[in-house]
Order: structure tokens, then C-alpha cells, then sequence
């Protein structure tokens, strides 16, 4: 992978018991030079917080709401009306996930192509195309044989939910949302993979992949990512990844 980190951002999650009130997480955030946040699911009080922060945001279109927004004709516009088009331009959209992490063997998996489709004409016809980009996220399971990462590939499984993703995302421009985490990778294969390796502090090359040699889980799991992507024609799709821009 040549992209590289561009910026580092949080995600909010808004589970839980006595959490602090969103604007003392929106000032956390600012005291902290923190100009990234993900939030799951569109929630008006940390909206109203965001205003004028230039915090760049990616909100999640919920996996509950995916088949209403595939299947009602007037549900994507709504949703785009009353949680982006009336807090922008002073909350600074950047990203739109329809669902996080939908496993492709549920009921809503095929509504997900459908809803960014609707979502991504709801962003254009409020005139924010050029501003926020459609996309959703994925687990990192969907990739098979990514050992080496050059190797990486969707599995036949995954194929039919991913490839209409990718050609969305071609289409329009617009990244792939991944969520990676080298830490599940390694408590599932503690005996194969190094915990330095897994931790980013190993001091030498674990994995040689032809010219290019990894020193960490995650950028392995990244660039096994990009392959399978190239190998569905994806080769101009960039990767967003929870770990380093949300």
C-alpha cells in the first residue's frame, strides 16, 4: 500500500452507561487536535455539537434502515434531508456508510447496493455530491487467502455482495470502507503470527511479498485488501480504514 496516513480520527460510540454529554466529546475532540469522528448512526445532539467545528465526519446510515432506504422511494431523500442536508454545510460531511459490517448471508445483504444507489441520488440532488462520498464498511473476514497479501481475494461467498459494491464505487469515485483489526487476526492464529508483528513494534521483516516486505499485521491486511479489490476490478477503489482516518 502507498497511501499512507493522511490523518488519525476517533470513532464515537454512543453505547453505554453514564457517558459524558456529546459536547463535552465534541471539546475533547478539539482540545486534542482531533479532526476525524465516526458516528454509527445519525444522533442530532452530537450534530448540533459539530456545528462549526470542522471536525470531518463520516455517519452511518444504520443497518436497520438499509431496506427502507433500498425499497421506499421517498425514504433515502428524507434520510439525507433531515440528517446531512440540515446540519451542512456547518457540520463538515465527508462520508457516508449505508451499513457497517452487514454479514453477506443476512436478509438485508442485498438491499445494500440499492441503498447506496438511493443515497448517492439523494446526495446529488441536495448538490453535495462534490463534497461527501457513498460507500459502506466491511469486515475484514471477506478476504480470503491473503497470506501472502498479494494473494488477497474475496471469498466466493462474499463475490456476489461485494462486486456491485465495487462497481458503485468505481462509478462514483468513492473508497471502501474498511474496518481492520490485526487484533482478532492474531488471537485467532497466535501460533502462526508474532505479537510484535501483530503490535507494530517488531524491528524486522515478518512477511516478504515479492518486492515488498511487512513489518506489521495491519499493513499486510491492508494491502490484502488492495488485491482482492484489483482482482474484481477495483484497482482504482482507495481504501478507508476505521484504524486510520475514522
Amino acid at each position: 500500500s502507498d497511501a499512507g496516513v493522511q490523518s488519525i480520527g476517533v470513532c464515537y460510540g454512543l453505547n453505554g452507561n453514564n457517558l459524558p454529554s456529546k459536547q463535552a466529546v465534541i471539546n475533547l475532540y478539539k482540545r486534542n487536535g482531533i479532526q476525524r469522528m465516526r458516528i454509527y448512526g445519525p444522533d442530532p445532539e452530537v450534530l448540533n455539537a459539530l456545528k462549526g467545528t470542522n471536525i470531518e465526519l463520516l455517519v452511518d446510515v444504520p443497518n436497520e434502515s438499509i431496506q427502507d432506504v433500498a425499497t421506499n422511494p421517498s425514504a433515502a431523500a428524507n434520510w439525507v434531508q433531515n440528517n446531512i442536508k440540515k446540519y451542512s454545510p456547518a457540520v463538515k460531511f465527508r462520508y457516508i456508510s449505508v451499513g457497517n459490517e452487514v454479514p453477506v448471508g443476512s436478509a438485508v445483504a442485498r438491499y445494500v447496493g440499492p441503498a447506496m444507489e438511493k443515497i448517492q441520488k439523494a446526495i446529488a440532488s441536495a448538490g453535495l455530491q462534490n463534497q461527501i462520498k457513498v460507500s459502506t464498511s466491511i469486515l475484514t473476514g471477506l478476504v480470503t487467502n491473503s497470506y501472502p497479501p498479494s494473494h488477497g481475494s474475496f471469498s466466493n461467498e462474499a463475490k456476489p455482495f461485494i462486486k456491485p459494491i465495487i462497481n458503485f464505487l468505481v462509478q462514483n469515485n468513492a473508497p471502501l470502507l474498511v474496518n481492520v483489526y490485526p487484533y482478532f487476526s492474531y488471537i485467532g492464529s497466535r501460533n502462526t503470527i508474532p505479537l510484535d508483528y501483530a503490535l507494530f513494534t517488531s524491528q524486522k521483516t515478518v512477511v516478504q511479498d515479492g518486492k515488498l516486505g511487512y513489518q506489521n499485521l495491519f499493513d499486510a491486511m491492508l494491502d490484502g485488501h488492495y488485491s482482492a479489490l484489483e482482482k474484481e476490478g477495483g484497482s482504482k477503489v482507495n481504501i478507508v480504514d476505521r484504524k486510520s482516518v475514522v
